[in-house]
């Protein structure tokens, strides 16, 4: 059975610390040094981010002398991004209808609302 990496980029996506680095990782590769650097939280627990994201397939990690450079791959990203899409386009069309919907029923209620004569008060005359 081929991996299910929808459901892999899904789940690394949900930790806001992993979409930091991700959105970190837009700007070129970094260190994990580089990486861990705006978080209060220990190398060993970045790196378990970072092994989340590498198993997802949305970082790699490369080899330069003792440097080891993260990078982002947005092959998966790409592919959630069409999955969403779809989605995005369902409910847009949906709305709209909706909206149409709405708009016919305010007429129709317009049309239908009678335009009532104004009614003296003959309230505090003597």
């Amino acid at each position: 059975m081929a991996p299910d990496h929808l459901s892999a980029t899904f789940s690394a996506l949900a930790d806001p610390t992993r979409r930091a680095i991700l959105a970190r990782l837009t700007a070129g590769e970094a260190s994990v040094m580089e990486l861990a650097e705006p978080f209060d939280m220990s190398l060993p627990a970045v790196s378990k981010h970072l092994r989340v994201l590498e198993e997802a397939g949305l970082i790699s990690r490369g080899r330069d002398a003792q440097r080891r450079p993260c990078r982002l791959e947005a092959t998966h990203l790409r592919e959630a991004t069409e999955w969403m899409e779809r989605y995005r386009r369902f409910w847009g069309g949906s709305l709209d209808r909706l909206d149409e919907y709405l708009g016919e029923l305010k007429k129709n209620e317009a049309k239908r609302k009678p335009r009532g004569k104004r009614v003296k008060s003959h309230a505090g005359r003597k």
